[in-house]
């Protein structure tokens, strides 16, 4: 039988090309006969170049920028045929940030450096994989490092707030979005995230997402208190509409909010990546399909590969297999998004009697048994 091997990153441990790679492994070794295709995916976070460059090709682009604590970091562009392809974690990601994390002080100006490279590489196309971020300031690091401007009260020259993280951004009265504007002029920008949450209130990103950054009670109330100062300071965009409650201007600490603030649009992450890789063909190629991810839980049916992936199976009549390192939903849950079948890798060791901490110390070998596992079963 022909098996289509997608799975997403396993946080922390396996990239989606090394997950899918230890899949096949185990698969194999049980279904021999079987033929199997790999298409490792991303929703926008981290793996998002990686993921594309193994589908699309293209040229990759080395750039050097500033990372969320202002140190200099290294980032790659995928440039293919006019777009590029920007993965935002590479400049601001959570990864880069030691603990203690404090995002009142990270700052993505390294992305607006990764759009400023984009186009001197003659891009005309920008697509920015929002996700897995370590900042919480809106953009407006990379709007400064785009060229904004902002004044303070009386009128003094704050810019260089713009680019020390949100906590400053209360102190901001006014924002001259103009430079800005101009350096991605003729620039089509769209931020593929899978994060649907508007910039302010109880979903926006601070409340959302800024306790797994770091933030603390106090911080959190900062940091909305400074995110909703600066919406005021911006104001609205030319056309009259206001940023700050579409959809996905939370994503990545509010830099979806910079993203549609300069004329950009937003996308799922998840669906751009399949329909960039031509999922649905592959779906169709196949008599099963095996996806997986760290932790296949409530997060799995919003918008992440899984569920992608699940889908595309479910409306081609595929059964659909999810290996993970832990499984956090219900049958029942799972069923009604497309999941044949759920395995996870804690409860596989359990089963051999091996330790838990050997889905850390050696992912790879303990992702290929339970492949292994899966295959035993599902495969005819």
């Amino acid at each position: 039988m022909r098996v289509l091997i997608a799975p997403d990153k396993f946080a922390g441990t396996l990239t989606a090309i090394a997950a899918a790679s230890a899949i096949a492994e185990g698969w194999r070794r049980a279904a021999p006969g079987d033929d199997l295709v790999e298409v490792p995916l991303a929703d926008g976070g981290p793996g998002f170049v990686d993921v594309l460059h193994a589908s699309l090709g293209g040229d990759l682009v080395p750039v050097r920028v500033s990372g969320p604590l202002g140190e200099p970091v290294d980032a790659v562009l995928l440039l293919v045929e006019g777009t590029a392809y920007v993965e935002t974690a590479q400049a601001c990601g959570l990864h880069l940030v030691p603990e203690p994390r404090d995002p009142r002080v990270t700052t993505t100006y390294g992305v607006g450096e990764l759009v400023r490279a984009a186009r001197a590489a003659g891009a005309t196309r920008v697509v920015l994989g929002l996700g897995g971020s370590g900042t919480n300031d809106a953009g407006a690091g990379m709007l400064a490092a785009l060229g904004a401007r902002a004044s303070g009260a009386g009128g003094a020259d704050v810019t260089h707030l713009l680019r020390s993280g949100g906590g400053a951004l209360g102190r901001v009265v006014a924002v001259d979005l103009g430079p800005a504007l101009e350096a991605v002029a003729g620039v089509e920008l769209v931020a593929a995230s899978d994060v649907d949450n508007p910039l302010l209130g109880l979903r926006g990103a601070t409340n959302g997402f800024g306790p797994q950054k770091g933030a603390d009670d106090a911080a959190v109330m900062q940091l909305e208190g400074a995110l909703e100062s600066f919406a005021r300071a911006v104001g609205r965009r030319a056309d009259g509409k206001d940023p700050a409650v579409a959809l996905g201007a939370g994503a990545a600490g509010g830099l979806g909010y910079a993203v549609l603030l300069l004329g950009g649009t937003r996308v799922p992450g998840i669906g751009t990546v399949l329909g960039t890789v031509d999922l649905a063909g592959h779906v169709a190629r196949a008599d099963l399909v095996v996806t997986g991810e760290g932790a296949f839980d409530w997060q799995s049916l919003r918008g992440k590969v899984v569920a992608g992936v699940a889908g595309a199976a479910l409306d081609q009549g595929r059964g659909c297999v999810v290996l993970a390192g832990r499984v956090d939903v219900g049958k029942r849950e799972y069923l009604a998004v497309g999941v044949s079948g759920a395995y996870a890798v804690l409860d596989d060791l359990r089963d051999r009697g091996l330790p838990a901490d050997r889905a850390f110390t050696d992912p790879a070998a303990s992702l290929a048994a339970l492949a292994e596992r899966a295959a035993r079963t599902w495969s005819r």
